[in-house]
């Protein structure tokens, strides 16, 4: 029994040190990322400075064309990240100032996103390679109900997001394989597809009376005298429960409503996406009348 025992003890202090140097290793390699991802690229990079930066979901990430913005003279970047919620748009907005970057204007694709307020898991597990690194995304995560073992928990995040921050990214990482997430100032145009959903429902869809990251946004933007820009963006056509962009409106006065500036389908890559085409009437129209003076 002791032969046991001492075999046990010998086993799990092994699996803690190489849970340990992976880890150190793991976190390591993501420390020198710079060219894979905008979240990698945010926490690994120094002050900057900004006209406008975009925030957002998909919704943002498709529809705002950064290189219109600079041909105004307004230096911009999209940090819209596809599967995103408001959860990550606010982490990523808080590193921006712990990196001291200077932001005159935030634009917040705020719509389909407000009616939760849950991290995208997916886009949330790109955070925590960092997670020892940076207070601003320990608090953020706090709050979340897995938290203990992601933080002291060696290793854990690494083998629980395999897929999002495991050995493949992590190798991928290493040799600086550049991913298309930086290209065009962050905006990723799509084309139309005939086989693209034209058809949506989002009749039992209901915004948060009080979404806790979009107001985190909102106050961050106020407490570094930030002009904050709140839309709703367009959505095709053949949308049933369109009256969810009413219900917004009326829990969020402040945000404007954008969802019929372009309807056409042929305009759309899917019911809730433009094309390339329809992001740039959609980003002429708010340039006209937030940039045009």
């Amino acid at each position: 029994m002791k032969k046991f025992l001492v075999y046990t003890v010998k086993i799990l202090t092994i699996t803690i040190l190489v849970a340990v140097i992976l880890d150190g290793l793991y976190t390591f390699i993501f420390l020198q990322s710079k060219n894979r991802g905008k979240i990698e690229t945010i926490f690994n990079s120094k002050a900057k400075k900004y006209d406008v930066i975009i925030l957002g979901s998909s919704r943002a990430n498709n529809h705002f064309v950064s290189q219109m913005f600079e041909d105004k003279g307004l230096k911009t970047f999209n940090y819209g990240i596809s599967g995103g919620h408001l959860f990550e748009a606010s982490l990523l907005l808080k590193l921006m100032i712990e990196r001291k970057y200077t932001i005159k204007n935030v634009i917040l694709e705020a719509d389909l996103n407000l009616s939760n307020d849950h991290e995208a898991e997916g886009i949330a597990a790109l955070f925590l390679p960092y997670i020892h690194n940076s207070d601003v995304i320990k608090e953020h995560f706090e709050t979340q109900e897995n938290f203990n073992e992601l933080y002291y928990v060696p290793f854990y995040r690494y083998i629980k997001y395999d897929t999002k921050i495991g050995f493949r990214e992590t190798f991928f990482t290493a040799i600086h394989k550049k991913t298309n997430a930086l290209d065009n100032l962050g905006y990723y145009p799509l084309e139309k597809h005939k086989n693209g959903n034209m058809k949506n429902n989002i009749v039992n869809l209901n915004p948060l009376p009080h979404n806790k990251y979009y107001e985190e946004i909102k106050e961050i933007c106020k407490a570094n005298k930030i002009n904050f820009i709140a839309v709703m963006t367009p959505m095709c056509e053949n949308v049933v429960g369109m009256n969810y962009f009413d219900k917004v409106k009326k829990a969020y006065p402040e945000i404007h409503n954008y969802e019929n500036t372009v309807v056409e389908d042929k305009y759309f890559s899917s019911c809730g996406h433009m094309t390339d085409t329809g992001a740039r009437m959609f980003t002429s129209r708010i340039i006209k009348d937030f940039f045009n003076k």
